[in-house]
Order: C-alpha cells, then structure tokens, then sequence
C-alpha cells in the first residue's frame, strides 16, 4: 500500500486552533507557513518575542484542556484570523494589532487556577513549535490505530496536533527513519526526532474534555511516550493532499 498524506494541518496560534489545508508551499529551514506563528504568554512568561521559546512559556492543552476544542481560519490575503470553540461566540480579529482581543475572548475556557494568558507574541520568521529548530511533525494513521486498540477504540488523529496526517504506513514505521531522507510531493524533509507527547493528547478535541489516557497506554502497552516524529525540510517543494511519500 503506498504512503499517502490524507491530512495537512496548521496551527495558527500555538496551541491555539488547528487549520486544515489541501496544500501547502515549503521553504528550507522553515516550518510550515504560519504554523505556530503566534504564541499565547502567561503570567510567568519569560517569553519576550525576541526569540523562541520552550512551550512551559506559554498557553496550552496540557494545563488548560478546553483549549484542545478551538480551530482557526487564518485568511492570509487579509490578515484576519477566525476562532470557534463549542463554548464561545466565533471570533474573527487581526491577531497583529487586536491580540487582547483574542485574550479576552478565550478567557472564559481558561481555568481559573491556572496561570492566566497576558498577551499575544510572534518572532519575526520563527514558529513557536516544541523545538528550537523550525520542525514540522509528521504522524502515522496506522500508529493511531495501534493505540486505539488498546483502548478498544478508534482515537481522534487531531489529539496529536500534527502538520502531516499519513495512512498506508505500518504502525510505528515512522520511527525507523530518524536521519533519514524523505520525499513528499516535491519537497524533501530529514527526520530529525520522535516527537515525546504531553498530557494535552488525553484531551478530546471536539470537546476540550479529558477522554482517554493516551500517555500510560503509550507507556504500557509500547514502551515509550512518543508519537510521530519531527521534520526539517531540505529542499523547497509544494505538498498536497494525495501526495505519496518516499524514503529516499
């Protein structure tokens, strides 16, 4: 069975909202256009939209679950970006010069013990993705599958908030082609890591609702907490859904 991407997503805001696309233009050394391309600082931030910085700094799934129900439309040609969530009014702002007005529209769906979101930040030419490297994060429907099973269900590939959704792979395949070379549509990617997940993957992502511990059967059951794997990209080239994907 040939490897075919089913499934190409962004996520505008970091952990914010996930976008799908049919297709998707790539540059080398850079992550997928306006994937993680703002971030949402807290009250302890150390964020100050010089540089990247580490996840802990910001906003997200792990501690604030209901975040994992939001999607985005971000609209390139006008800059304005739109926000749903089942629980709020939808939301369509310039996240360039109205991010309180993004702070105070989430605000309701943030937990009240947790640290509070302060501000909207960008790094000019750098996605705030989970490494300091521009990565894109590639997972296999296949490995989903095989999780699922554990749980005698079929589990939401949303909950892994990946870039390129994969099928026609075995399960864990993906996890023997570290410092390999792949061809995708007409851009080529090294596989750099295996992505270790966070608590954010327990959450369903059509509710923001805790549903399935997908790290203790990830332990339990393989051995590892781990789920797709990161992806530089080597050569420029345009990706689509239907694209197949080669080991090189």
């Amino acid at each position: 069975m040939t490897a075919t991407v089913t499934a190409l997503w962004r996520h505008p805001i970091k952990a914010h909202g996930r976008q799908s696309l049919q297709r998707m233009s790539l540059q080398v050394g850079q992550c997928m256009p306006f994937d993680r391309h703002w971030a949402v600082t807290h009250e302890a931030t150390k964020a100050d939209g010089t540089e990247w910085a580490r996840c802990i700094n910001f906003s997200r799934g792990a501690s604030s679950p209901s975040l994992m129900a939001l999607t985005a439309n971000l609209d390139e040609a006008t800059g304005l970006l739109t926000m749903q969530h089942p629980d709020l009014e939808d939301l369509t702002f310039d996240p360039n010069t109205q991010g309180d007005v993004f702070i105070d529209w989430v605000r309701p769906i943030m937990p009240e013990k947790r640290r509070q979101s302060t501000g909207l930040i960008q790094v000019p030419g750098v996605g705030m993705t989970d490494s300091s490297w521009p990565s894109i994060s590639l997972i296999n429907d296949a490995s989903n599958a095989a999780l699922g099973d554990t749980f005698g269900t079929q589990l939401n590939m949303d909950r892994w908030r990946g870039n390129i959704h994969m099928t026609g792979l075995s399960a864990w395949e993906e996890f023997d082609w570290l410092d390999k070379t792949l061809r995708i549509g007409s851009a080529e990617f090294e596989v750099r890591e295996r992505i270790e997940r966070c608590s954010a993957t327990t959450v369903d992502p059509t509710t923001g609702d805790y549903d399935f511990d997908t790290l203790k059967h990830l332990r339990d059951h393989f051995g590892h907490r781990d789920f797709g794997v990161k992806i530089y990209v080597t050569k420029a080239g345009d990706i689509a859904v239907g694209d197949t994907l080669e080991v090189l």
